[in-house]
């Protein structure tokens, strides 16, 4: 599922993420605003990397960064999510399961 998205005629091309790629990370990042965690996310489209970035408050830095890169695909695997001080929690060629990362952990209520 490399997709790539051209902006001009003999324009460099760059790395997205595709809808299906999309819908696991908005549904994890939806039940986390959801629980009051986050709050903002932002989308970025570069030559070699997409990246979609998780912030608690919307003028801080990203607590999470979730990229895609389709050259690691037969190395690493090509989707990694990043922690806010830029260590790798998690990578691989399975989105579901390198989102698992960012699944909360159960707590009991009082």
């Amino acid at each position: 599922m490399n997709q790539t998205i051209p902006f001009a005629p003999g324009a460099v091309e760059q790395v997205a993420f595709h809808r299906t790629e999309l819908q696991p990370i908005l549904n994890v990042y939806g039940r986390n605003v959801a629980a009051g965690e986050w709050r903002d996310y932002g989308i970025a489209n570069l030559r070699d990397v997409a990246i979609f970035s998780i912030f608690r408050r919307a003028a801080e830095t990203p607590v999470y960064r979730i990229e895609k890169r389709p050259k690691l695909r037969m190395r690493q695997g090509q989707y990694a999510v990043i922690g806010a001080e830029g260590q790798v929690l998690r990578r691989g060629n399975d989105l579901q399961a390198v989102l698992k990362v960012l699944e909360g952990k159960p707590r009991l209520i009082d």
